[in-house]
């Protein structure tokens, strides 16, 4: 929980995408196992570790140079899209949590993005399946910035947009890398891990949650439950 409420308290809240706001990153896992496994190849937690939260670019680039693997970025996007396209549609779901604090922060005017390394093609398909995306004030995507987390370039951009100072935001994010972009760039963070990312260092963030169902999000939003 917070060590304390900040007053006054954030603003404006920006969202992490996969494995925060949908299951997408548990969805990630099983395609990266298949697309490896076709190449007898493991997907270990260490090379999930240096994924996680990257642009899909920088995690496939990463994904060949563990494996040393002889195919290009194109190549592995390309295959990792036709894999994808069945898990959606047979098994995407929104996290526990989410749609109740969309309506709270909507009730309150709290305005609220979304700041992903995924790219905008796959964020406006996840977002508009859930009828999500005319909910957020703006969406940046991998397309957007020149560095990816955890550089705190996304974040830097999101206040700019929003007309905060980093620290008016209030930050939802899964991974260490997210965490640690949206901590350099000066956010009140709180890491909702889940799953595989359950084992990260949440260093630097405000505290951890379980959920966006979490009480204390509600407590230093200034929001009823």
């Amino acid at each position: 929980m917070p060590t304390s409420i900040p007053n006054p308290p954030p603003s404006a809240v920006v969202f992490d995408l996969d494995g925060l706001m949908f299951n997408t990153e548990d969805l990630y896992q099983d395609v990266g196992r298949a697309l490896l496994a076709r190449r007898g190849k493991e997907f270990t937690p260490e090379l999930l570790d240096a994924m996680m939260g990257r642009r899909p670019q920088q995690a496939l680039a990463i994904m060949i140079r563990w494996h040393a693997l002889s195919d290009t970025v194109d190549q592995l996007a390309a295959e990792t899209k036709e894999l994808f396209t069945g898990v959606l549609d047979e098994r995407l779901e929104t996290m526990p949590g989410l749609l109740e604090l969309l309506g709270a922060l909507e009730r309150a005017r709290i305005p609220k993005a979304v700041a992903t390394s995924s790219g905008r093609a796959f964020v406006t398909e996840v977002l508009s399946r859930f009828e999500l995306l005319p909910r957020f004030e703006f969406v940046l995507s991998a397309e957007d910035v020149t560095e990816g987390k955890p550089h705190p370039e996304v974040y830097l951009t999101a206040a700019r947009r929003l007309k905060r100072e980093p620290a008016e935001m209030l930050v939802l994010e899964d991974s260490q890398n997210g965490c640690n972009a949206a901590v350099a760039a000066g956010a009140y963070v709180v890491a909702v891990p889940g799953g595989h990312s359950l084992r990260h260092d949440f260093s630097g963030v405000q505290w951890i949650a379980a959920s966006l169902a979490d009480a204390h999000i509600y407590e230093v939003l200034g929001l009823p439950r």
